[in-house]
């Protein structure tokens, strides 16, 4: 299966790629099936969808900026990022989770009733 998206051009896909997401994501709840992306640098994934492969979102594994994050069963817990020319003013939401469980494709997206976890959290600061 091939998709065209505007950030990688035409990417090949198969099946079992797929992280299913059965209530969306906030905003998108329509957009079910998404495929998790990595570039070689690293330090951001792209949660790209299948059903309309112009909507991507930039995430960032939210374990990388605090190991204590809070982690559910087998799932890795990313943040949204929003990105800017301007790294200092490149932020991730760290409040509303993706959560993704690689092994059984599956993702969903909670809100943390915790104070500590800010909606617009910093990635880069000035050293």
């Amino acid at each position: 299966m091939k998709i065209t998206t505007y950030q990688f051009g035409e990417i090949e896909y198969n099946e079992n790629s797929i992280i299913n997401f059965s209530s969306g994501i906030f905003g998108f709840e329509n957009l079910k099936q998404f495929l998790l992306l990595q570039t070689e640098e690293g330090l951001f994934h792209w949660l790209n969808s299948i059903e309309q492969p112009e909507i991507v979102f930039p995430v960032v594994l939210l374990s990388l900026i605090d190991e204590s994050y809070p982690q559910k069963d087998t799932s890795e817990a990313f943040g949204v990022v929003t990105l800017n020319a301007d790294p200092l003013k490149v932020r991730v939401n760290m409040k509303a989770p993706i959560y993704v469980d690689q092994k059984n494709k599956t993702g969903h997206q909670t809100i943390l009733d915790e104070d500590k976890f800010v909606i617009d959290y910093h990635l880069f600061v000035e050293g």
